[in-house]
């Protein structure tokens, strides 16, 4: 039986089930959710269905799908330059390419976020759930460059409505920003978001009567593809990584 101690309150050396999973297996915390209600994680061979569920670290059992989430003890903390056709997870029902295929590491990692199977560009892959968690959260608008080519000239009013947010569906999207790679092709753009809402970017521009012909993302946060050719990757600096969770620091009480 699962411990009554458990489910009545926190103990010493506990963490909630999902925040677990997210810091040692290779999802992110709010996908551990989505297993979690779904009753695809077991505890010492018991299903809960409790993102908030506390357990013992290093004596609980914890398995997803019946796999087993032993506790990583190196971070990991990588920068791709994602291809196109390339899916971005840890698997693919059709047996297409991951991001994770193209990386080498012998620690279970998973994509920050995602960039469409048609999109290229900066992508951020980790085993820590925490910061990857952080980096999606809106709360933090943590912004997005997008280099994107245009099937048409964007005319200079529907460049103002885009920067000061367009209605998709019951949404509207927060203020963006918009320059010119070259002034004399406006084809071609760069616009800066900080949302992540699914395929925004195209969505946003197809409302206008724009189909997007191309699309890399070149920057997030303070990260740029600089050195990095299509498929190649690096592991973060500390600096890098000490960047990012600066963005993401949660305000002093």
């Amino acid at each position: 039986m699962i411990r009554e101690t458990i489910m009545t309150g926190k103990m010493s050396g506990t963490m909630r089930l999902n925040k677990f999973i997210s810091n040692n297996g290779s999802i992110a915390r709010r996908t551990a959710e989505e297993y979690i209600r779904q009753g695809r994680v077991t505890i010492n061979n018991m299903t809960v269905t409790d993102p908030a569920f506390n357990i013992i670290e290093n004596k609980d059992k914890v398995r997803v799908d019946g796999e087993l989430v032993k506790t990583s003890r190196k971070k990991v903390y990588i920068v791709l330059n994602k291809p196109r056709k390339v899916i971005s997870g840890v698997s693919d029902d059709k047996h297409r390419t991951t991001v994770t295929d193209l990386i080498k590491s012998k620690e279970k990692i998973f994509p920050v976020g995602r960039l469409d199977y048609d999109t290229s560009g900066l992508i951020l892959l980790t085993n820590d759930g925490e910061f990857a968690n952080r980096l999606m959260h809106p709360r933090y608008k943590v912004e997005k460059t997008y280099r994107v080519k245009l099937s048409k000239p964007i005319e200079e009013k529907h460049k103002l409505l885009i920067q000061k947010g367009v209605r998709l569906g019951r949404k509207v999207t927060a203020p963006a920003y918009i320059s010119f790679i070259n002034p004399k092709d406006k084809r071609y753009i760069n616009i800066t978001i900080h949302e992540g809402m699914n395929r925004q970017v195209r969505k946003v521009f197809e409302s206008f009567g724009y189909f997007v012909d191309k699309l890399e993302r070149i920057k997030y946060g303070y990260l740029t593809l600089r050195g990095l050719a299509s498929g190649q990757w690096r592991h973060l600096e500390p600096k890098e990584i000490q960047s990012l969770t600066k963005i993401c620091k949660p305000e002093e009480k």
